[in-house]
């Protein structure tokens, strides 16, 4: 007798046919991962969720409810859902930091208009019209703007008027408030009735954004592959890289990825960049675009997490990021300066012929290594998508296929239909599996792998099996040279 049964015993006597189901041979191939986003931000009190609450968010409707019309984390969960509609989002909500300030801005009217029009005004991002007719004094176009304003419930600022200057609020404290764009006139056609002046003084004065811990820890063990903060400040930058070097921990089996954004000028981003160095977290740099930082943040989280589940090797260049606004053509970073960027840690997007913002290379903020040498080896948000897949596929074939095995050396004859596994026998299920993934595009090079393949017995605890598995990873097509030598 050879086969080791799960639940027939040996000893039985009762007549008849019994039948196990063993379900350790039932995959084949690699494993459909599902996989999880997780989005967080500050909530309003209309919200019906508390803070620190984890849930699943299943529209932009429900976010809404949840966590409050015009709130932070309802705009970031419908614009995700906008991009993508089909991962599972979660949410974990903020309340503001009760030491906090929220930031303010102000639009201040002049002149007489001599012809009816419209101010185009940009808040965040989103349009907002107000209408003006011949003869109105710069205190009845603020007082409209205000009725307008604050109509629309979903921008992230309240607004009030005294005389001809609109005060715009921002609708939750912290620094991240200071990064609203406020502008008129942004697209073409757009312009001032005239007559009408507009000095717009930018958001200022938000100090204090909540702190990110609590809203980590409520996660517990749960796994989210894809977490997005919009928060740039060092102490919650901090938070999240910690956060999930511990979850990269290999006792843990809970690996996720970063992403986060930062408005500014080219310097501004390449000086936040070049504070950090975590192979974990992507931080892109929105630039001097229109759109708030916690909508790039939520939207470019979104887009990586449904293109890098259908394939964490492939390179995410040129994806739109929906919803998303470019900045004015003077202020759209050149070559050279994107190219900084890539080398300080930020990741960076181009703007094509119709205005579509799309990824030019995602990167991680990785850059030295512990002696301060640069090292490019985690770079790339491919590269720890794919290790992270790659862990996902071992840890579920040897599960799967060896849930309650014996284990023995290579030399003993083992009985066919025996749940023993020996190094060799690993060594081959191993071989076989990254063979299909070398089919599927996320390796390469697997004569290499089996040379290096390492399989063994532990020698202190015979109960454990050891292995140094070293794929080759697949790379991605991103530049091209080629001289041209032409002749005359």
């Amino acid at each position: 007798m050879s086969i080791s049964f799960l639940s027939i015993p040996l000893d039985l006597r009762t007549p008849g046919t019994y039948l196990e189901v063993d379900p350790s041979r039932a995959l084949q191939g690699l494993l459909g991962l599902h996989q999880r986003l997780l989005i967080i931000g500050q909530r309003l009190t209309t919200g019906e969720t508390p803070a620190l609450e984890p849930v699943l968010v299943v529209s932009p409707k429900d976010a809404v409810r949840r966590f409050g019309f015009g709130s932070m984390l309802a705009n970031m969960l419908t614009a995700a859902k906008s991009a993508n509609g089909y991962t599972e989002t979660w949410a974990v909500a903020l309340d503001d930091d009760p030491a906090g300030v929220a930031a303010h801005g102000t639009l201040t009217f002049g002149g007489a208009p001599t012809a009816a029009g419209t101010v185009s005004l940009l808040i965040g991002g989103t349009r907002v019209r107000v209408g003006v007719a011949v003869g109105d004094t710069p205190a009845q176009v603020a007082t409209n703007a205000v009725a307008v304003v604050n109509a629309l419930g979903g921008l992230p600022v309240t607004a009030v008027a005294n005389a001809a200057v609109v005060t715009l609020t921002h609708r939750h404290k912290g620094e991240v408030g200071n990064s609203l764009d406020l502008r008129h006139s942004y697209y073409q056609g757009e312009a001032l009735p005239k007559g009408l002046t507009l000095a717009i003084t930018g958001m200022a004065g938000g100090t204090a954004n909540p702190d990110l811990d609590p809203a980590l820890a409520s996660l517990a063990d749960r796994r989210f592959h894809y977490v997005v903060s919009p928060y740039g400040d060092a102490a919650n930058l901090t938070a999240l890289e910690t956060w999930l070097a511990e979850r990269w921990d290999p006792l843990k089996h809970l690996e996720g990825l970063g992403f986060t954004a930062a408005r500014g000028s080219a310097a501004t981003l390449s000086t936040l960049g070049n504070s950090r160095n975590a192979p974990y977290t992507s931080l892109m740099g929105a630039g001097l675009s229109p759109s708030a930082v916690e909508i790039w943040a939520a939207v470019y989280g979104a887009v990586e997490a449904f293109n890098l589940n259908i394939d964490p090797a492939r390179p995410t260049q040129t994806l739109v990021l929906p919803g998303i606004l470019p900045p004015a053509v003077p202020d759209i970073l050149d070559t050279s300066e994107r190219n900084i960027l890539l080398h300080d840690g930020v990741s960076t997007y181009l703007v094509d012929d119709g205005g579509l913002v799309r990824i030019e290379r995602d990167v991680t903020t990785y850059q030295t290594n512990a002696l301060g040498v640069d090292d490019p080896s985690m770079l790339d948000i491919n590269t720890m998508a794919t290790l992270a897949y790659i862990k996902d596929q071992v840890r579920a074939r040897v599960t799967n296929r060896y849930p309650r095995h014996k284990l023995a050396d290579d030399s003993t004859n083992v009985g066919a239909g025996q749940a023993i596994v020996r190094p060799k026998d690993m060594r081959n299920e191993l071989i076989a599996l990254f063979r299909e993934m070398e089919k599927n595009g996320i390796v390469e090079n697997l004569d290499q792998f089996k040379t290096d393949l390492l399989v063994e017995r532990n020698a202190s605890d015979r109960n454990r099996l050891d292995a140094v598995i070293p794929p080759d990873l697949v790379g991605q097509f991103r530049v091209f040279a080629g001289q041209v030598q032409f002749i005359l």
